[in-house]
């Protein structure tokens, strides 16, 4: 899928798809997936709009974001994304690490911090509420 395409697809105001569409494709609102392509794009450079070696235009942050979003969300294998996306293997996977390194650097401290006391209490009654006591107990959740 070209920038192009991707854009009239799910980003312009009058996109094909929507806003419906956009949260089952994607597995989130898309403002919530403009937060995270403004905020990587910030931190690392890797997913600013840039030219290729010869002078064209790279893959466009959008395009990034995507297919890494669509290898995580349903575990498409990178070398299937050539045929959809027109990206390579190896750019894909370099893309994905890029990714996930930022992401770790913008959220650990509100999103991948160990639980606190509060944490873990809001959990077990919520896990409680839906038949799993002291599930925070076992790993596989199951015992």
């Amino acid at each position: 899928m070209t920038h192009v395409n991707l854009m009239n697809n799910y980003f312009d105001p009058n996109s094909m798809y929507t806003e419906e569409d956009f949260r089952r494709h994607f597995r989130m609102r898309r403002h919530v997936f403009e937060r995270l392509l403004c905020d990587v794009q910030q931190v690392n450079p890797h997913f600013r709009h840039k030219r290729d070696r010869v002078g064209r235009p790279s893959f466009s942050p959008h395009q990034k974001v995507t297919v890494t979003l669509r290898m995580m969300a349903y575990g498409s294998p990178a070398d299937s994304m050539d045929e959809t996306h027109g990206m390579s293997k190896s750019t894909c996977l370099d893309t994905l690490e890029e990714f996930c390194d930022t992401i770790v650097q913008l959220y650990k401290d509100e999103y991948l911090r160990e639980p606190n006391k509060k944490d873990l209490n809001r959990l077990l009654r919520k896990a409680e509420d839906h038949g799993f006591p002291g599930m925070i107990g076992s790993l596989d959740c199951m015992h």
